[in-house]
């Protein structure tokens, strides 16, 4: 007799109709309201964002200044769309 695969897929845990990939995701996307993330992975990922929050912040405060749009002296040129006539 063959072992079964450790596994950390929900739908092999779930035993519902014949036990197939296809009618979990069926069940899954009629009751979505009995379908909830484990609390484990939901910490995990809100740690992940506030990391990821922090790197972006650091990043952002390391980074370089730089004018994209710099104050414009005089006030001529084409960019302006005034008429000159």
């Amino acid at each position: 007799m063959t072992r079964r695969k450790k596994t950390r897929s929900l739908a092999d845990k779930v035993q519902i109709r014949t036990g197939r990939r296809k009618d979990y995701k069926k069940w899954r996307h009629e009751n979505p309201d009995q379908v909830v993330s484990s609390t484990r992975y939901t910490q995990k990922k809100r740690q992940q964002r506030k990391l990821q929050a922090a790197r972006k912040q650091a990043r952002q405060e390391a980074g370089q200044e730089i004018a994209i749009h710099p104050e414009r002296e005089g006030g001529e040129g084409p960019e302006q769309g005034g008429t000159s006539s």
